[in-house]
């Protein structure tokens, strides 16, 4: 089979050199018989296979800066992974599906995680990415921002379980170093403000290994009282940089911040620093100072409340006094106009005991005509009445008075009663009674 004619350099190569495609030239490459060839896909597969059967280039860290970033349309991020100080550069892919909610931006450091593999339609390596890290900084923000939105998630965060910081401590435990100046700063901040609370220092490491355990352990031992136990607790530490300041932004001391059965206030470095702790905290102050100035009260502020508190007593008090001062002088106005003057009182009291003595006189009299005309009829029916006109009354022994005499009988004794006495006697016959005559 003929060979296809050269193009472009080829050409002019061969023009220069004479060369005949369809006959070799004696001497050149082509003499012989024809070679085996393999198509280009063939070899970009091949060299593709043996990237992904070496392990380092399956599970590779690299460390570069992003140069020519660039976001499709469809959210893949492409970029170059170049290392400044070998000039050399590595194509890379971070496909949506891996970089949801990842930031890059052009000249930032990173660590990526990933393959090498060959594009095939243009032949290129590349780096298939499936994780990145910002270095530095970059690594503690990314760690920050994981941990806030899981915490955020579980309710740490939720305002509605922030408790009320005492408005009057009796005593104050403070979390932080004993050899810094925070604790020295608390003191005098306290002492000047409101003198009558008490501190109680539970020490602890700020910074570096171990910090995250120290103070923990140093909220729970305040929590552990029994007795003199804090009414708030402060944890605290001054300024520093993100790294000296990352104990506070470590799960296990925010998760000992949430549980706290006393209300907590943090306050960490500098007013604009802000850590894991001041969002779990009850309430954040910018600076140890501030935090103690937001436990304690100020003693001037509340000698100047308590004055006004005393004036505004003593005006209600003697606004009250006043007001019953008129409400009695407009009483007793009322009882002057009202009430009869006294002489007039006197002459009508008189007429009324005149009227009063008139009418008691009047029933008197009607009282004394009725009883003697009552005595009167009461006389006429005295039986000692009729016995002055010659009547008696007879009796037997045991006072039943004899109104027949049948009643009585032979030699019985008797008593008959006259005007002026009683005569003892004794029947001499039986009584008989009268017939009647024919005539009658």
């Amino acid at each position: 089979m003929p060979r296809r004619p050269p193009s472009g350099f080829n050409v002019r190569r061969a023009q220069q050199r004479q060369i005949s495609w369809d006959e070799p030239v004696q001497g050149s490459r082509d003499s012989g018989p024809t070679p085996q060839s393999h198509p280009v896909g063939d070899i970009a597969r091949h060299i593709r296979g043996k990237l992904k059967s070496d392990p380092q280039l399956n599970d590779v860290w690299i460390e570069g800066e992003v140069r020519s970033f660039n976001r499709s349309g469809a959210g893949h991020y492409y970029f170059d992974l170049a290392d400044a100080e070998s000039d050399a550069a590595l194509s890379c892919a971070f496909f949506r599906n891996q970089n949801r909610g990842i930031k890059v931006e052009q000249g930032d450091q990173v660590l990526v995680h990933g393959s090498a593999d060959v594009y095939l339609p243009r032949g290129s390596l590349q780096i298939i990415v499936d994780a990145l890290r910002p270095i530095g900084e970059g690594v503690l923000q990314a760690e920050f921002e994981r941990l806030f939105r899981n915490l955020q998630a579980e309710g740490l965060f939720n305002p509605d379980r922030k408790r009320a910081i005492p408005s009057y401590p009796g005593r104050i435990g403070v979390v932080t170093s004993p050899s810094g100046a925070v604790w020295h700063d608390i003191q005098q901040v306290v002492a000047r403000r409101w003198p009558l609370v008490s501190l109680l220092l539970a020490p602890c490491l700020t910074q570096g290994a171990g910090a995250a355990d120290s103070i923990v352990a140093a909220i729970a031992e305040l929590n552990l009282l029994t007795t003199d136990e804090p009414d708030v607790i402060i944890v605290a530490r001054g300024g520093g940089s993100p790294e000296d300041l990352w104990a506070y932004n470590e799960e296990p001391v925010a998760r000992a911040i949430f549980a706290s059965e006393i209300p907590v206030i943090s306050a960490v470095g500098h007013e604009t620093d802000v850590t894991i702790s001041d969002h779990v905290a009850d309430r954040r102050a910018p600076t140890p100072s501030a935090a103690a100035e937001l436990a304690v009260p100020d003693r001037a502020e509340e000698a100047a409340r308590l004055a006004a508190l005393r004036q505004q007593a003593r005006y209600a008090f003697e606004g009250r006094v006043s007001g019953q001062q008129q409400w009695l002088a407009l009483a007793r106005d009322r009882l002057d106009t009202s009430a009869p003057h006294p002489p007039t009182l006197r002459i009508e009291l008189n007429h009324r005991r005149q009227d009063l003595d008139r009418a008691l006189n009047t029933s008197l009299a009607d009282f004394r005509t009725r009883w003697s005309a009552a005595g009167l009829r009461l006389d006429a029916l005295n039986p000692l009445r009729t016995l002055e006109r010659g009547f008696a009354i007879v009796s037997h022994a045991d006072g039943q008075v004899v109104t027949s005499a049948t009643m009585l009988g032979v030699d019985e004794p008797i008593h008959i009663q006259f005007a002026d006495g009683t005569v003892p006697a004794r029947t001499a016959s039986h009584a008989h009674s009268r017939e009647a005559s024919p005539d009658e």
